[in-house]
């Protein structure tokens, strides 16, 4: 029985399985978030009216029954935020999870359960998805890394949908040597290979400004030492803001193509809607499905760029270590969240977050002491 100080585990339906007797992972732990199937349990999905209509699932989703059967035990299932859609990490429903390494602010999300179960020590690692940072955000937040492979290198049956030509199945441990473990198991097998040549995005490290690119210089510095053919390019020529902003049409189609026949069957609440409509998300929805609109965003997304070639080659983003100072602060004005998002954040917000954007203090909550 895990003590969990934190808020990182569900409470709803407690689950808790063992591993295979032997394999790579024997005698681990781990967590799973809560959009993750497990075979007779129920998932809430960060909203107690997803938990109220759906019902025991039928199978375990294949990325955690790969982990059990490679001996790694699950200890339980983790909170999120509300259907994934957001990069805070609170839940109005269940209760935001404390971020060990700073009490004070905001764990990330939207996989905050996960991040902080790894971070506090309850578990050896654990899974997250991750569509548009809820594995990078809170691994950064929590001060541990985290992982997001490439888009379908593991399977993402079996988890809660959110946006699919993005969705992916990303996992937090507190070292990178655990990191690789689990992916030998999670990803698919393929041959070394060494690349000939490091290409560094100057538009990147120009939009994460001077101290965070002033942190990473000695790192570049040790990769350059290591390449003989080392070339500078602009990611994109268009300005990774147009990406972002491109991203953010494509993704708000899919989320809602994904969940309205359900919204519309359930009719859920959603926490802190500023009006009935955007509570049903209906209120910007002629905008949403304008067929030129959806169409020229899809014919906007950029090709891959740099990316390796054949089927098992995995080109991954992995979060560096975060400065957890950096996080936002729980403690002052409230900003709404979860599927309000539908309706389009602008650019400037969205970067606010990042950047440290004030969130809300969740009310009455005893904060747990941080890990030795």
């Amino acid at each position: 029985m895990i003590e969990d100080r934190y808020g990182a585990f569900c409470t709803h339906d407690p689950v808790s399985l063992a591993g295979a007797a032997s394999g790579p992972l024997a005698g681990l732990r781990f967590a799973a978030k809560d959009g993750f199937d497990v075979e007779g349990r129920r998932s809430c999905g960060g909203n107690p009216d997803w938990l109220r209509t759906h019902e025991p699932a039928g199978s375990t989703a294949p990325a955690l029954q790969a982990l059990l059967d490679a001996g790694a035990g699950l200890a339980g299932k983790t909170q999120m935020d509300e259907l994934a859609y957001s990069i805070n990490g609170e839940n109005h429903f269940y209760g935001t999870p404390v971020n060990p390494r700073n009490p004070d602010r905001i764990p990330g999300g939207s996989s905050s359960g996960s991040a902080v179960a790894v971070a506090a020590g309850l578990v050896d690692f654990a899974i997250g998805s991750d569509t548009a940072g809820s594995v990078r955000l809170p691994a950064s937040f929590c001060g541990i890394p985290g992982f997001r492979p490439t888009h379908g290198a593991v399977s993402i049956r079996g988890c809660m949908p959110l946006a699919p030509s993005y969705d992916t199945v990303g996992w937090f441990a507190r070292d990178p040597t655990m990191l690789v473990r689990v992916g030998r198991v999670l990803l698919p097998p393929q041959a070394s290979a060494v690349p000939g040549r490091l290409l560094v995005a100057t538009d990147a490290f120009d939009l994460a400004g001077e101290p965070i690119g002033a942190a990473l210089a000695p790192q570049v510095d040790r990769l350059r030492a290591r390449f003989g053919h080392v070339e500078e390019i602009a990611l994109a020529p268009e300005s990774l803001f147009a990406w972002q902003q491109t991203m953010r049409v494509v993704q708000g189609y899919e989320v809602w193509r994904a969940h309205r026949e359900w919204i519309g069957r359930a009719k859920p609440a959603f926490f802190r809607a500023r009006d009935p409509g955007a509570l049903r998300m209906g209120v910007d929805d002629r905008r949403r499905r304008r067929a030129g609109r959806i169409g020229a965003a899809r014919a906007a997304l950029p090709p891959a760029r740099c990316a390796p070639r054949g089927r098992g080659a995995v080109h991954a983003d992995r979060a560096l270590r975060g400065v957890p100072e950096e996080s936002a602060d729980r403690g002052a004005e409230s900003h709404p969240r979860a599927l309000l998002a539908l309706r389009g954040q602008p650019g400037a917000a969205a970067a606010g977050h990042l950047a440290g954007r004030r969130g809300p203090r969740v009310p009455g909550r005893a904060v747990a002491p941080g890990p030795a």
